[in-house]
């Protein structure tokens, strides 16, 4: 096992910065999950980490081995593909000891790795078809397989399930996060899934354009995001977002945005706010926190009109007009809100997400703040 440290490095190809200033540190044993959007950069920072790609700047380490031009086949990583990238004339068994036959490894150590490697992914009855004969979920099984019995420092997967279909993707992400819990190796995945990211990371580095967002356990992440493009990442559906201007101070500080949306705040929120300088704000709340009631004591409520309600069983997802602005809420489904109904929703006021409009930054520094 091993850590991986990024230190101000960055990847240009041209003119363009793919990766900036990037720092990074993974620690030993650790399942450290990369996300962003589509050409954040995440995919170049795990090729960086494989030696599939030169680093323009800055050092990356592998345990304490600086590996920036160490050779790949030398840094001791697997490399689990998007694409199974398995032999289709050869059987599971083959496949999975092929990379040890080329190293050399005595036959006697390939058998008992391959026979490990098959029992904890239930892949031993398997062992003697070919990729043809195997289901998605079973091909991706193996490619993991191959990948575990070269016993690597590291471990490296770039968006492995996304072949997969929805069911076989909870599946699989269930089989991988035991895999870790089982092997404790390092392990860098790579997903656009923040569903993904949250439920198997130790840990998740979110990304955008090229830059670090923030690092975080998902609950952090979630519970206290660094900027706007965290908050609105991470989460499903996404966290509701308003434009509204601090108003007042004191007792009598107020957010105010268009169609007449109003928000009393707690002084020492307002404190916290008005000593930033900051007036332009954007504010945040998750789908999840709203609730269908009158209010009360650290609560906000406002009316608004459900346009479109989907059932989804223990809940629903409600589209509710509410002051000009459209709202997501999730809500217990035992309200049987319908299409046209006139709903009171409530806020709890730590549940209350503030950004800088200019910079995005959060403005809540502890989620405590917001409930005072």
């Amino acid at each position: 096992m091993a850590t991986v440290s990024f230190d101000h490095v960055t990847k240009k190809y041209g003119d363009v910065t793919a990766v900036h200033d990037f720092n990074l540190e993974i620690a030993d044993g650790e399942f450290m999950v990369l996300v962003g959007p589509s050409g954040c950069g995440k995919t170049t920072n795990l090729r960086m980490i494989a030696g599939l790609e030169e680093i323009s700047d800055g050092t990356l380490r592998i345990g304490d081995r600086v590996v920036n031009d160490v050779p790949p086949k030398d840094r001791d990583i697997a490399m689990v593909f998007q694409s199974y990238a398995l032999y289709p004339h050869m059987t599971v068994r083959d496949n999975m000891a092929f990379g040890l036959k080329l190293r050399k490894v005595p036959k006697s150590d390939i058998e008992k790795r391959v026979a490990d490697a098959a029992g904890i992914l239930s892949l031993d009855k398997y062992l003697d078809r070919k990729p043809k004969e195997l289901s998605g979920g079973q091909r991706q099984r193996v490619a993991l397989g191959r990948a575990i019995v070269r016993e690597p420092a590291v471990f490296l997967m770039d968006e492995p399930l996304s072949n997969l279909d929805a069911k076989l993707r909870v599946q699989t992400r269930a089989e991988i996060a035991r895999i870790h819990q089982r092997l404790g190796t390092t392990m860098v995945y790579v997903t656009h899934d923040q569903i993904e990211a949250m439920t198997m990371g130790t840990r998740i580095a979110v990304m955008s354009e090229g830059l670090l967002m923030q690092v975080g356990t998902p609950q952090t992440l979630y519970d206290s995001p660094a900027n706007r493009f965290v908050a609105g990442f991470i989460g499903s559906p996404s966290m509701n977002f308003i434009d509204v201007t601090l108003e007042g101070s004191g007792a009598d500080a107020k957010l105010v945005g268009a169609g007449g949306w109003v928000v009393p705040l707690p002084r020492r929120l307002a404190e916290s706010v008005a000593a930033q300088g900051v007036r332009k704000i954007i504010a945040g709340f998750r789908p999840e926190h709203l609730d269908i009631g009158e209010g009360g004591d650290n609560a906000t409520a406002f009316q608004g009109k459900a346009d479109v309600v989907e059932y989804l069983g223990n809940e629903e997802l409600l589209h509710v007009t509410a002051a000009n602005q459209d709202i997501v809420a999730i809500v217990g489904s035992e309200h049987r809100v319908k299409p046209g109904d006139i709903l009171t929703l409530v806020l709890p006021m730590d549940k209350l997400h503030l950004f800088d409009a200019e910079s995005g930054a959060s403005l809540v520094s502890e989620r405590t703040a917001v409930a005072a």
